[in-house]
């Protein structure tokens, strides 16, 4: 359940639940709202389970079991993924240093089970797993005016400027870290983080004084993402090689060992993975989107080759858009996707679609 509720019912939202949260789908006119946010800027609020890990050994403990070299610097942070034995994405996650501590966000679905498993693997190590998801609220400011909107309203402290990196302030006399994103709307981003007491006077800050920033859920959320060709899970990652997925950002191939990273590295050192992650376009409207539960078969020329992922309007170029899976070598311009309504004809297109005030580091990149 999100902290600010109220609020967003003032707002008109309407609602979704993930991962035993509620948190908004939209508040009206999305289309509208995402156009909003690729001209100026936006704020959203952001499902995150967090977990606290503390004690001396918290650093190894946390960086043997992830893709990313975890930083022991404080104000510095890292995206990394959790695979499963066989190399495919169990979880993604951002791990911050935090003084004495790591805070790792995580999907709200996955930190339950990811908390119990890691708390019966510490042995002798001195650490120690807290859940906190219920102590914070994380609020996304994002477009291109992003920094002149955190920028009127954070006191004692600059905006920070490099990637996932964090400093900390006041909104509303309140305390807040506030982080710079990876980008992954394609757009200048940032992540408040206040505890929940003060999560309602923070949010209606953000939405109402200095720069006008009108609020937006999920749908829009997953659009801007989509556009920018960022990868979301559980949608576009769950159970699939990040290689696939040109997720370079995520990997690191000199830090020590971690459960899966064989797997990866022979995609690797193969030189190049199965399948890569591109772009469909569509002829359509707003309301020809594709729904898309569960993946959808890509055909060309007839044949079976790959899936798509996920779906949304795409504003910024005005069409239905879509991510897929196919084969790495194919150069097929043009592909169709198969849809419980029929077949789809679609341009196929190099991720991103957008690159607007910042690129996403998720967008795939493979080498």
């Amino acid at each position: 359940m999100t902290v600010v509720r109220d609020l967003h019912e003032d707002y008109g939202a309407v609602f979704e639940e993930r991962g035993e949260r509620a948190l908004p789908r939209h508040f009206g006119r999305p289309a509208r709202t995402q156009r909003a946010v690729r001209n100026a800027v936006g704020v959203t609020e952001h499902a995150y389970g967090v977990l606290v890990v503390t004690g001396e050994d918290r650093h190894g403990f946390v960086d043997n079991v992830v893709t990313n070299a975890v930083p022991e610097t404080d104000g510095e942070g890292v995206y990394a993924l959790l695979l499963e034995p066989e190399g495919g994405i169990r979880t993604d996650m951002y791990v911050y240093a935090a003084g004495d501590r790591l805070l790792c966000f995580l999907p709200p679905e996955t930190v339950g089970e990811i908390a119990e498993e890691w708390r019966d693997s510490i042995f002798l190590a001195d650490v120690e797993i807290a859940e906190a998801t219920d102590d914070f609220a994380v609020f996304g400011v994002h477009g291109p005016e992003a920094t002149e909107k955190v920028a009127s309203v954070l006191h004692g402290a600059g905006a920070p400027d490099a990637p996932l990196s964090f400093t900390r302030g006041e909104i509303y006399d309140h305390g807040v870290t506030v982080i710079r994103t990876d980008a992954t709307v394609g757009e200048e981003g940032y992540e408040v983080v206040v505890g929940a007491d003060g999560a309602s006077d923070v949010l209606e800050t953000l939405i109402t004084r200095g720069l006008n920033a009108p609020p937006f859920g999920t749908q829009v959320w997953e659009a801007l993402t989509l556009e920018a060709g960022t990868p979301l899970y559980p949608h576009d990652m769950a159970g699939r090689i990040p290689n696939v997925l040109g997720l370079r950002n995520a990997l690191d191939f000199e830090k020590g060992c971690y459960v899966g990273q064989e797997i990866v590295s022979k995609v690797e050192n193969r030189g190049r993975p199965s399948k890569r992650l591109v772009g469909l376009r569509l002829d359509g409207d707003a309301e020809d989107v594709p729904a898309i539960d569960d993946p959808l078969d890509v055909r060309v020329d007839g044949d079976d080759v790959g899936e798509a992922t996920r779906a949304a309007w795409g504003g910024a170029v005005d069409a239905p858009v879509a991510l897929a899976l196919v084969p790495y070598d194919s150069d097929a311009a043009s592909a169709t996707l198969v849809t419980d309504a029929g077949e789809r004809d679609a341009d196929v297109v190099d991720l991103p679609f957008v690159v607007g005030s910042d690129r996403s580091a998720r967008a795939p990149r493979y080498e």
